[in-house]
């Protein structure tokens, strides 16, 4: 058999606005262009576990526009899919069924809404697809492939993890590739659509596969860029304490996701600034501490943290890893006050780089639960307004306009080529103080 595996790529939004001004905006454009180089790691990594004997091409898909995937002659097709993405999705099936091709689909979306999705295909994979995938090629090759493979309470131990087929790749259309050292979340975040949902215990993959990956990755593109495709990386202390020399001795570059808990850990910052790590990516979620009320539910881990939050950040940068600082704007709390208090913030913290999303209900989310209990729900069911971009429920403290027109006002300013400039000035600056004050001290 033939088989395509297709990644619905590309960053969506509904708001017309928001998307001209975006195209214009150096901070917007260029965060934009980081998320959209990834390539899918999931269907990588069941590429790897497909036999031999069947050909796998890989795919990703901007706009249903792109006839040449449309032409190519499969015998099986698997597409992975977001929220904000699933009705292209579900048309691109359509679209091949309509040839008599069957059509596999899963990822997040689809683990969580199967029979929406068993409306457009022949089958669906729920949770992770590396315990059924051998499964549905089997049965697809025998022509009786099952409407449903795998269980949203499935586990998986990522010490079984293959060897992700990045030979699949055209290396020189990525900025930076993939690599996965666990799954889940200790905070269980209401909002969170990550792999939280699929994990009932964070899963660390063995160290020693890590590393083989990274050295795969190392023998197609001698100085890579790496993304750690983590929800929250450093949640086993001890297990980066090993990791982080032997990453220091391949000479890469590479950046992940992680809590503010690492700012008080000063021997794991100086490994890791050792190890190239240039960047991480902190959700700080809310510059108030109303904000994080309510977060994580009955923990609130994050408002414990609050106080400590601009000294932390201090602490990572000082080392010389670069924070992006990550907010939500709409968490109940959240007045027409916040979108100045992000500015602020932005300001006062030296943050070298910042996100800013709106609170998005995804299906299959406690969050999406609570809203829809309440009453709070806008353009239910319209998935293609799942993108972090557009409002899709009634804030607490505001109305739905209120915070669209704020978002869009803050992404202005903060992405504009002035804002973006004076963060990166003011983290050089800020560093270069504190190697100076270093040096006085020693000497």
């Amino acid at each position: 058999m033939r088989i395509g595996l297709i990644a619905m790529s590309g960053i969506r939004a509904c708001d017309e606005e928001l998307l001209r001004l975006g195209l214009t905006l150096p901070g917007f454009v260029e965060r934009s262009k980081a998320i959209a180089s990834l390539p899918s790691l999931g269907l990588l990594t069941i590429a790897a576990l497909t036999p031999r004997r069947h050909p796998v091409k890989y795919l990703e898909v901007a706009n249903l526009g792109e006839a040449e995937v449309i032409a190519d002659r499969f015998d099986l097709v698997g597409i992975s899919t977001y929220s904000a993405q699933a009705e292209e999705a579900y048309a691109l099936a359509d679209r091949y069924r309509a040839t008599g091709i069957p059509v596999v689909m899963g990822g997040p979306h689809v683990s969580v809404l199967p029979d929406e999705a068993l409306e457009h295909c022949s089958s669906v994979v729920v949770g992770h697809g590396e315990l059924h995938w051998a499964d549905v090629v089997a049965d697809a090759e025998d022509g009786c492939l099952q409407s449903v493979y795998g269980s949203i309470d499935d586990d998986f131990d990522l010490a079984d993890a293959p060897m992700p087929a990045f030979d699949l790749l055209d290396i020189g259309n990525y900025n930076r590739l993939t690599v996965q050292t666990s799954r889940g979340c200790s905070h269980k975040c209401e909002f969170c659509a990550g792999s939280v949902l699929f994990c009932r215990s964070y899963r660390q993959k063995p160290a020693a596969k890590v590393l083989a990956e990274v050295d795969r990755i190392r023998g197609i593109w001698p100085q890579p860029f790496i993304e750690l495709a983590d929800d929250n990386s450093f949640v086993s202390r001890s297990y980066w304490l090993g990791l982080l020399p032997e990453l220091a001795r391949r000479n890469i570059r590479w950046f992940t996701e992680t809590d503010i808990s690492v700012g008080e850990d000063d021997e794991l910052l100086s490994l890791l600034e050792a190890s190239g790590c240039v960047e991480l990516l902190i959700g700080l979620e809310s510059p108030v501490r109303e904000g994080l009320d309510g977060i994580e539910p009955g923990v609130n881990w994050k408002l414990k943290k609050f106080d400590r939050y601009r000294q932390s950040l201090r602490n990572i940068q000082d080392h010389g890893i670069r924070v992006n600082g990550c907010f939500i704007l709409g968490l109940d709390g959240h007045t027409p006050e916040i979108f100045d208090s992000v500015r602020e913030f932005v300001s006062e913290a030296d943050l070298f780089d910042v996100q800013i999303t709106i609170e998005t209900p995804f299906p299959g989310t406690p969050l999406f639960a609570r809203l829809e209990r309440e009453g709070r729900l806008l353009h239910k069911d319209q998935w293609e307004r799942c993108t972090l971009f557009d409002v899709n429920f009634r804030p607490s403290g505001m109305t739905a306009d209120q915070l669209q027109r704020g978002f869009r006002s803050l992404a202005v300013d903060l992405y504009s080529s002035e804002w973006t400039r004076a963060r990166r000035k003011r983290f050089i600056r800020s560093l270069r103080a504190h190697q100076n004050e270093e040096r006085s001290t020693v000497s």
